[in-house]
């Protein structure tokens, strides 16, 4: 049965069928050629996404939606740019503290390019930035929207594996920010190699200014993640406050958020959130066929007869990941993977908090690796960029990236440090 299964999703996938439906329609032969009932695949594509600690995610997806709309991300990015716009590289680093900021709202990496991108784009392009290394500066930085809590893909790992989501978040904080912190350190360089210089320096009266204007924006990924970590309200509670926190903000301080708007950023939440649920309610069936068959268990077989010790464990899943990751959406992946992988990571000693904030950051990068790299699409889309002359300038980007990946895979203080005062 396994092997038309395989070859199968394998047709598909080279035929661009969407994910949730390739792996709906490989479900169905799966189930048909193991004489299963098609009533219990139904039972399986429900029971995927029948559960509570799958709220937060429209929710995050809604207020990030709506903080785009309602002027949160322009505010932010304006103080950003009055505090560091005159440094070397200024609009580079601009873009990178940004994306940080609103990655602490947003929750999805692909939102982020698009809000910081639409504007920061043009603006690196008005600093005489080339137009190729202005999109790939925005595509690589946003990927932090799926590290940077509260992350929906943390959500979805949190949900497929029963590991506590409060505990992801709050591991991905230094990860996230040694990230941020190795982007801009590589910009800096390469921006001072190209000569591109900052802005005129804000004076402190600007600087004030600006800091008066966005302290609502800049406060609600505190009220959000420290309601989390206080015991205040639990994670989807906390993605409802952030829901109300952003139409308040939006409609009655900062006066930005139309109806239309508002419809928009429903009509877009309904898409994204009934994708993203698609892909879940069918990876979970695919997944009931895999462990039918046992596959879990001959990848563990086949990775503890090749894997002498954890290290090389998590060597192989990278590699396996980072193919995976060129290839797969990267909420679809982690999905379909985490089921499989972290009871495999579990038998080696590997914390699951720590193997999941690894698969996160590794699909994070293939948000940014071609040929399915989304934030590389968005990117281009919003400079109008050709991807292949984005390549030579994502090169050192693609290397930091890896040897960040490398440093956190291999020293799990760094994601477990926060969580152990939990």
């Amino acid at each position: 049965m396994l092997t038309p299964v395989v070859v199968s999703l394998v047709i598909f996938l080279v035929l661009s069928v969407p994910i949730a439906f390739s792996l709906g329609l490989v479900s169905v032969i799966g189930f048909s050629l193991s004489d299963i009932s098609l009533m219990a695949l139904s039972q399986k594509l429900t029971l995927g996404i029948a559960k509570y600690s799958l709220l937060p995610l429209p929710f995050f997806i809604f207020s990030g939606y709506l903080m785009g709309q309602g002027g949160i991300s322009k505010r932010l990015i304006g103080v950003v740019q009055a505090l560091t716009g005159h440094k070397t590289g200024g609009v580079a680093i601009v873009t990178i503290v940004s994306c940080m900021i609103f990655a602490a709202l947003s929750g999805s990496s692909s939102a982020t390019t698009a809000a910081i991108g639409s504007i920061l784009i043009p603006a690196m392009m008005a600093h005489h930035y080339d137009r190729a290394f202005a999109g790939s500066i925005t595509a690589v930085s946003a990927e932090l929207g799926m590290i940077i809590p509260p992350s929906i893909s943390m959500i979805i790992y949190g949900v497929m594996t029963g590991t506590s989501i409060a505990k992801l978040f709050m591991a991905g904080f230094i990860p996230g920010i040694m990230i941020g912190i190795s982007l801009m350190i590589v910009s800096y360089f390469l921006c001072r190699k190209k000569g591109y210089m900052g802005s005129v320096k804000a004076t402190k009266e600007e600087k004030i200014q600006k800091l008066k204007e966005s302290w609502l924006a800049l406060l609600m990924p505190v009220i959000v993640l420290g309601g989390i970590y206080l015991g205040i309200f639990t994670a989807t509670e906390s993605a409802c406050v952030s829901v109300v926190y952003a139409i308040i903000v939006g409609c009655f301080v900062y006066k930005e958020i139309t109806w239309e708007k508002f419809k928009k950023a429903a009509v877009d939440t309904l898409q994204t959130s009934g994708m993203i649920m698609m892909v879940i309610a069918c990876a979970n069936a695919f997944s009931f066929l895999l462990t039918r068959e046992q596959v879990p268990q001959m990848i563990a077989e086949t990775f503890g007869n090749i894997a002498p010790n954890s290290y090389v464990f998590l060597l192989l899943t990278i590699v396996l990941l980072t193919i995976t990751g060129m290839f797969f959406d990267s909420n679809s992946a982690v999905t379909v993977l985490a089921g499989i992988l972290t009871p495999i990571a579990i038998s080696f000693g590997v914390d699951p908090i720590h193997f999941g904030v690894v698969i996160i950051v590794n699909m994070a990068i293939g948000c940014v690796t071609p040929p399915v790299g989304v934030n590389l699409f968005v990117a281009c889309k919003l400079g109008e960029i050709k991807m292949e002359k984005m390549f030579k300038e994502l090169i050192p980007y693609w290397g930091v990236l890896l040897l960040d990946l490398l440093i956190i895979a291999f020293i799990p203080q760094i994601s477990l440090f926060l969580p152990s005062f939990m």
